[in-house]
C-alpha cells in the first residue's frame, strides 16, 4: 500500500495529534506487508536475532531513535571497512557482494521485512557472517544511526524512480539526501548508484554534478553514440516520443559496477526493453 500523504502515520499507540512524531519530509518509499510466511519466516526466526539491528523507534517501524549509535566493531564483531546498501530488496546483490569479498562488512538498509527475510536465506546459504541487516528508513539511517565518516562505499542501486512528475519530490536522489550521504561516506568514498528509468538517472547526474562534495570518477564516458540516454531518446524507448537528433554530449556514466550482479529485477527491466544507467562519485574534501 503506498503513502497516503506526504507524511507517515506513526508507530502503533502514540498519539497522533502530537505534530512532532510525522516526518516533516515524504518518504520515499511504497510501504507494502511485512507479513513473513514459509521459509523467509523460518529463515528470520533463526537469523533475525544475529544479523539483524533492531534499533528503538521513534515515529514507526521504519525509523530510528534519534539516541540510537551504530558501533559497527560491535555489531560485525570486528572491524573492517563498511559498505552499506540503500534499498537492498531481496538481498541478491549484498550477499553475494559480501560473499566474494569477506575482508568487508556490509550493512543492508531495507524497509520490507519480506526482503531482508530473503537476505537471511541467502546469508544461510552463503555461509556469510560478514553481513547485517536493518529495517529502517534510509534518511533517518543516515541522519542518526551511522556516524560521520563511517562508510566506505554507499550503494543505492534502483531506487524507486517515481514517475509521475508530481511524486519527483519523493524521489531519493536529491541535493537533502545527498548531503546526508556526504555526512556518512568517508573523504575518497564511492557513492555508486543505478537506475533503469533515464529520466531519473540524468536527476541523478544532475544534483550529484551540482554537489560541492561529489566528484565523477567517470567524467565525459559514454558519451555521444555511446550514451544510454542518446539510445533512449532517439529510439523513443520508455514512451519517449523518438527525438532522432538528441545526443547525450555530457555522458558521465560509470561502466557497470563488476560486484552489481544481475539480480532478478534488473532482470525484468532488461526483459522489458529498458536500458540500465550506473553512476559512481567520489566523496571530496
Amino acid at each position: 500500500m503506498s503513502e497516503s500523504s506526504d507524511q507517515q502515520r506513526p508507530a502503533e499507540g502514540t498519539a497522533p495529534k502530537d505534530p512532532n512524531l510525522f516526518r516533516a519530509e515524504p518518504v520515499s518509499f511504497v510501504r507494502r506487508g511485512n507479513r513473513l510466511q514459509g521459509r523467509r519466516a523460518s529463515a528470520w526466526e533463526r537469523n533475525a536475532e544475529q544479523y539483524v539491528i533492531d534499533p528503538p523507534r521513534k515515529i514507526a517501524d521504519t525509523s530510528v531513535a534519534d539516541d540510537f549509535k551504530l558501533a559497527p566493531e560491535q555489531a560485525f564483531g570486528r572491524p573492517a571497512p563498511l559498505i552499506v546498501e540503500i534499498g537492498t530488496g531481496l538481498g541478491e546483490c549484498i550477499a553475494n557482494a559480501a560473499k566474494d569479498d569477506p575482508e568487508r562488512n556490509y550493512l543492508a538498509v531495507e524497509v520490507y521485512r519480506p526482503g531482508l527475510a530473503q537476505l537471511m536465506l541467502k546469508v544461510e546459504s552463503f555461509e556469510i557472517t560478514n553481513v547485517r541487516a536493518v529495517q529502517a528508513n534510509a534518511p533517518e539511517v543516515l541522519d542518526v544511526m551511522l556516524d560521520e565518516n563511517s562508510a566506505d562505499e554507499i550503494w543505492i542501486f534502483f531506487s524507486d524512480p517515481w514517475h509521475k512528475p508530481r511524486h519527483h519530490k519523493r524521489r531519493l536522489i536529491k541535493k537533502s539526501f545527498l548531503d546526508k550521504v556526504s555526512r556518512v561516506l568517508k573523504p575518497g568514498g564511492t557513492l555508486r548508484l543505478a537506475t533503469d528509468w533515464s529520466n531519473y538517472a540524468e536527476q541523478m547526474r544532475e544534483v550529484l554534478e551540482a554537489h560541492a562534495d561529489f566528484e565523477n570518477q567517470h567524467p565525459g564516458n559514454l558519451a555521444g553514440e555511446e550514451s544510454n540516454l542518446t539510445k533512449v531518446r532517439r529510439d523513443g524507448m520508455e514512451g519517449f516520443e523518438p527525438e532522432p537528433d538528441f545526443i547525450d554530449e555530457q555522458g558521465g556514466w560509470a561502466p557497470r559496477f563488476e560486484r552489481r550482479i544481475l539480480t532478478s529485477f534488473e532482470g525484468k527491466a532488461l526483459k522489458a526493453g529498458r536500458l540500465v544507467f550506473d553512476l559512481a562519485y567520489t566523496r571530496i574534501g
